[in-house]
């Protein structure tokens, strides 16, 4: 794991952490139901095991706008947001975007 997982409740808001672009939004083997947004600048955050997604790729998302809601999908430990950040496509330390 490259990131981080969040004890949620099943249908939970999930949140853009800033503006951007959704780059990914669907099913990924592993991951469930994913949400990928693409800040600039080479940051890219990560949201998976949603149960409902609410965005499509190609959408523009401000900070703190609903991206989807927390499940289970392809989570071993019931519901729960996995949350990534990527810097230049390697993971990085996630906990300094999260407050």
């Amino acid at each position: 794991s490259n990131g981080i997982s969040i004890a949620a409740s099943s249908g939970a808001d999930v949140r853009a952490i800033y503006d951007g672009n959704v780059v990914f939004a669907d099913y990924f083997k592993g991951y469930g139901n994913m949400v990928i947004v693409d800040h600039g600048d080479g940051f890219f955050s990560l949201y998976a095991h949603n149960s409902k997604l609410l965005k499509r790729a190609g959408a523009r998302v401000a900070r703190n706008e609903v991206l989807a809601s927390v499940g289970d999908i392809d989570s071993t430990s019931g519901p729960v947001l996995y949350f990534e950040i990527r810097y230049q496509g390697r993971p990085i330390d996630p906990t300094p975007w999260l407050r």
